[in-house]
Formats: C-alpha cells, sequence, structure tokens
C-alpha cells in the first residue's frame, strides 16, 4: 500500500491527512484519476510530489507499495 499524504486546501477537501492506497498497476495518471472522482477534487489546482519530487499530473511513472504520494495546494510567493 502506498501512503498518500494531502497538505493545506486538499487535506480540508478530503477531511484527512494521510491514507493508505492499494497502487498496483496505477500510475500517476490513474491514480490521481481515482483520487480526483473519490474525493470530488476536480476544482482544486493540485500539485503532486512522488517520493518528495514533483511530478506531472499526466505522468506515466508507475506506482509501487513503498512510494509516498502528497497533494499538495498551489504555492504562495512572497
Amino acid at each position: 500500500m502506498a501512503v498518500i499524504k494531502y497538505y493545506g486546501a486538499i487535506a480540508e477537501a478530503v477531511k484527512c491527512s494521510e491514507e493508505q492506497m492499494a497502487v498496483a498497476d496505477l500510475n500517476i495518471s490513474d491514480c490521481m484519476a481515482l483520487l480526483k472522482e473519490k474525493y470530488n477534487l476536480h476544482a482544486l489546482e493540485v500539485s503532486i510530489a512522488l517520493n518528495q519530487n514533483l511530478v506531472e499530473m499526466d505522468s506515466t511513472i508507475k506506482l509501487t507499495d513503498s512510494d509516498e504520494i502528497a497533494l499538495l495546494p498551489p504555492f504562495a510567493g512572497g
């Protein structure tokens, strides 16, 4: 099971900060489609980090059970 972590407004929308998810045969794009549907995240702007590295939402990188996927809200500049 991979660990999915949620931050900021995304954590508020899904009502948790972390969960585990079976990711066998999924890539980043598939995983994001499932999470957006499960939590109705279609309207939120989301960045994704895979094992602490930012990746594209439509990435075809295959996921493994040891992965950590973080859904990040937009970054504020200053």
